[in-house]
């Protein structure tokens, strides 16, 4: 098809309108434009195809032969058109809302909490992946990422959801009663981490321990490093909000703090969000707002 001889779409929509109304102000109404811009666009039609679409010899327009044979083209092209895109649209809506999150916030944040999503609304389907490693939010593929930061990650849009401090804690049972942990202390115990982080070296590293444990390091999944940590395992560097439940009951004792200005943010890519991928953040949202 030679594309730099099709006229404008705008001339052809405002003419299969005009076709299907025949009436340049409901053709303008059905286009949302004045009849002057629909008569307009008649006329740049005709002198692109140099051929006359419209009779005008009478009071009202009607379609010469040449602009009733364009009319039934366009009538079955931007049917077609139409059928394709609510096709495509429907497969769009159809399909899972893919959301990248870690193990340990699915465990024990929002897996507790999906019952309630799924009452509420039975036709959405989710696709969760447990995963600490960064995606491509793309069209087509992951539609949520959850992630723990600072947030201002380029190229994407993060919204702060869960705000709440990394604080470095351990089981009394490892700790044997010694109170007056340093980080240098620290590093001589074993740590443990979910697969995919480094927890444990980057913090000691900031606080001048560069050799990270001594006593070695277990990677395991976030949902299983709570059970190991509360079993005297290891120390870990977690988000507090996980283990405040354990703080309180003495199972494990915090050692020390982050600052307060990371949690975990709802990131989304450029592109718009499906309407069920909407549905979903604004139920996140409603679910940290009763906390």
């Amino acid at each position: 098809m030679d594309w730099l001889k099709m006229p404008p779409l705008a001339a052809l929509r405002a003419f299969a309108a005009f076709a299907e109304t025949g009436n340049v102000v409901q053709a303008g109404r059905a286009l949302n434009v004045s009849h002057a811009a629909i008569s307009q666009q008649l006329r740049g039609l005709e002198k692109h195809l140099g051929v006359g679409l419209l009779d005008r010899s009478g009071k009202a327009l009607v379609l010469t032969a040449e602009g009733e044979r364009l009319a039934q083209a366009l009538q079955l092209g931007f049917g077609a058109i139409g059928t394709a895109v609510a096709d495509v649209m429907k497969r769009t809506e159809d399909r899972p809302v893919h959301v990248s999150l870690t193990a340990s916030f699915a465990a024990s944040w929002l897996m507790p909490r999906l019952p309630e999503f799924q009452a509420r609304h039975p036709e959405i389907d989710l696709a969760l992946d447990p995963s600490p490693q960064l995606v491509s939010l793309q069209p087509g593929g992951v539609d949520i990422a959850i992630r723990y930061g600072a947030g201002g990650w380029p190229g994407v849009q993060a919204e702060m959801l869960l705000r709440s401090p990394v604080v470095v804690v351990a089981a009394p049972s490892l700790l044997k009663g010694k109170s007056d942990w340093t980080p240098s202390d620290l590093g001589a115990l074993p740590w443990l981490e979910e697969f995919g982080t480094t927890e444990a070296t980057t913090w000691l590293a900031r606080h001048g321990v560069g050799h990270g444990p001594n006593a070695g390091r277990i990677a395991l999944p976030g949902n299983l490093l709570l059970e190991g940590l509360r079993a005297g395992q290891g120390v870990s560097a977690t988000v507090r909000h996980f283990v405040e439940p354990d703080i309180a009951a003495g199972r494990v004792v915090q050692l020390f703090s982050e600052p307060d200005e990371r949690g975990y943010h709802i990131v989304t890519g450029p592109a718009p969000l499906r309407a069920s991928a909407k549905i979903f953040v604004r139920w996140l949202r409603r679910q940290v707002d009763r906390m």
